[in-house]
């Protein structure tokens, strides 16, 4: 039973080490399974995955996983980078570049945009920079 109720946030700092994006799906796992939120796993480590996959292979530097319910059954999943550049998919709906049927990556902002309720992005301009890419899904 989860002890307490929304709204909540966790954030987990990541060094830029291959190992990083498989701490935070776990971590994740753990912080659902807490607050009583097991149904919503399988999306929430997709899009985690994706999110994280993505921070790690296009920037250099470190980066943080952001999890937050500000509502009941509902989840937001946020990963913060160094690199300022919103990808293509984070803008508008047909913005996704479609590679080709054999490209071993490339698919991973699609399958944001097909398993989550919403998702956007924000270039930070504060000290520290770089950009904020997030997903949300619920159930129901």
């Amino acid at each position: 039973m989860a002890t307490v109720s929304p709204p909540w946030a966790y954030t987990l700092q990541l060094p830029h080490d291959p190992r990083a994006p498989g701490i935070a799906r776990a971590t994740l796992r753990t912080v659902l399974a807490a607050h009583g939120l097991t149904g919503l796993t399988p999306t929430a480590e997709l899009l985690a995955s994706e999110l994280l996959t993505n921070a790690h292979l296009h920037t250099q530097g470190p980066y943080a996983l952001r999890i937050r319910s500000a509502e009941p059954d509902r989840l937001r999943i946020a990963v913060w980078d160094s690199g300022s550049e919103i990808p293509p998919g984070f803008g508008a709906p047909d913005a996704v570049p479609a590679g080709p049927d054999t490209a071993e990556d490339g698919r991973g902002l699609r399958l944001v945009r097909a398993c989550a309720d919403r998702w956007g992005a924000h270039v930070l301009g504060d000290a520290r920079g770089g950009k904020l890419l997030w997903a949300e899904c619920g159930s129901g």
